[in-house]
């Protein structure tokens, strides 16, 4: 019975260890999509500026 117990224990250790592991790893994760989406939003706002600086000077060129 003890001996049961005792590997019912190191199981329970294990399970908490890599639950701790997963946490960490997932915030982890969450951090680097959060910069993701921030440089993705910054290159769209940048492409968007591009776009109407180019459509302003298209606008400009003489029709032939």
């Amino acid at each position: 019975m003890q001996a049961e117990l005792d590997a019912l224990e190191s199981k329970l250790a294990q399970l908490v260890q890599l639950t701790r592991h997963l946490r960490e790893k997932n915030h982890h994760l969450r951090q680097e999509l959060d910069q993701a989406l921030s440089q993705s939003r910054q290159c769209h706002d940048k492409i968007d500026s591009v776009k109407s600086r180019l459509e302003r000077l298209l606008a400009q060129l003489p029709e032939e």
